[in-house]
């Protein structure tokens, strides 16, 4: 056999592995894990690891490209950077902004960054990180998102972007922050770690700041395993995006590609000697934060059933939703923000602050029943041990943000949340309240 025979067989067989090893899942209630998240994947997925794994070209390729192509081509975007997690595309993100190459314009240490404390650390950390200062806005509990009166009053002459995410899939106020960014000329950047297919007025989030950012994490809309994106459609912002993930080279060739610029040994640079070689001339402080080829492959699977895996987000919502509503003088029931659609990452509640149960005895009895539920991640992210003793702002005060510390919880929306076990929710929610 030639090795591409032997390389169908092996695919043929893979196919066959999949239906042997995956396609069993069978829920038994009360004996079953239903978790918040999860991959849901097929045998497109795994042929596509394997036949990229028998490459062996394990850093980006041509599965690379294709995965940057399909994302660029989803969300009308026409420069898509790829990077080994959702974290790490936030710190480049960030940091691309701190480049000389932006003049004026470049974020410098002690400038104010308007954020949230009721998120995902990841969000904040890279302002920390490059010496700029948090500036906490609290959040509405409906929408779990920032408090737009309270936003536009945090902006001092300190202030020089808004960084915050979609929270949960629910999309914030884009039009608010958008016409505030313009009237104060503040970058913005678009947390869309845990949005990515939800919609703001018809068209998709990740889509308006001047920088948006993705998580492949499994438990996020579509899965890598590891792995992240950066999006953008200015070119300036795209190449040092590119330069600060690829350890802060100055050349942006492509991997395997030399001399794209014609000038690569006629060009001063620094104090280097002329015509010293581009491939090997530094111009920011960078990383080496790039995803691998296999981890694209996944992904060049996973992009195609992204519509699918929101609709089924959308109606395990839906169903969720309709479970709570029935005890809603206990619970605070989410609500999606005026003019948008989201793609749920999770169904969000809070227990009301005179319902005869507290979230952590809900929480417990959902989990002792195979349930899981996380809280909105670190909850007030000032008290996290972390943030002692960094520099930060709070802009008026954190009340929402601490009352989600103590009173909110969520259920998974992904799509291998089937009917049945909602079903089986809607039943442990039940006795649980009927006991109280």
């Amino acid at each position: 056999m030639t090795h591409n025979e032997i390389r169908e067989k092996i695919l043929q067989l893979t196919k066959e592995y999949y239906k042997e090893k995956f396609s069993d899942n069978n829920f038994i209630p009360g004996k079953s894990r239903i978790n918040y998240a999860g991959r849901v994947f097929d045998e497109i997925e795994l042929v596509n690891l394997v036949d990229s794994s028998l490459d062996f070209w394990l850093t980006e390729g041509r599965y690379s490209e294709q995965f940057a192509e399909k994302i660029s081509e989803f969300l009308g975007i026409q420069n898509v950077i790829l990077v080994n997690s959702g974290s790490s595309a936030n710190l480049i993100a960030f940091s691309a902004l701190t480049s000389e190459k932006l003049g004026d314009r470049r974020l410098k240490p002690g400038d104010e960054v308007i954020s949230v404390a009721a998120g995902f650390p990841a969000t904040v950390t890279p302002v920390i990180q490059n010496n700029c200062i948090p500036v906490f806005v609290d959040v509405d509990i409906l929408t779990y998102n920032i408090d737009i009166e309270m936003m536009k009053k945090a902006v001092t002459e300190k202030t020089k972007c808004i960084f915050i995410a979609h929270t949960l899939g629910n999309p914030f106020n884009i039009d608010a922050v958008l016409k505030l960014a313009k009237e104060y000329n503040l970058w913005v950047i678009e947390d869309n770690c845990d949005a990515f297919g939800s919609k703001y007025n018809g068209k998709y989030t990740g889509t308006f700041g001047d920088i948006s950012t993705i998580s492949f994490y499994p438990a996020h809309h579509i899965t890598t395993g590891e792995g992240g994106a950066i999006v953008t459609n200015n070119e300036q912002l795209a190449r040092l995006i590119r330069s600060f993930r690829d350890w802060g080279r100055d050349c942006y060739c492509a991997g395997g590609e030399n001399n794209t610029c014609g000038k690569r040994f006629s060009q001063s640079f620094g104090t280097l000697p002329y015509g010293y070689d581009h491939k090997y001339v530094y111009s920011e402080i960078g990383y080496n934060l790039k995803m691998t080829d296999m981890q694209a492959a996944v992904g060049a699977a996973q992009i195609d059933k992204l519509p699918e895996f929101c609709e089924k987000r959308k109606t395990n919502f839906r169903e969720l939703k309709q479970i709570f509503t029935k005890y809603q003088e206990y619970f605070i029931l989410p609500e999606a923000t005026p003019n948008s659609d989201p793609a749920w990452f999770s169904f969000i509640v809070t227990v009301k602050e005179d319902a005869p149960f507290k979230r952590d005895e809900l929480a417990k009895y959902l989990n002792d029943n195979l349930i899981e539920t996380r809280n909105l991640f670190g909850g007030n992210l000032i008290r996290q041990p972390a943030f002692k003793n960094k520099n930060f702002r709070i802009a008026d005060h954190l009340n929402n943000s601490d009352h989600i510390m103590n009173n909110t919880f969520f259920l998974g929306t992904y799509p291998g949340n089937t009917k049945e076990k909602l079903n089986y929710i809607e039943s442990v929610v039940d006795s649980f309240i009927n006991k109280k």
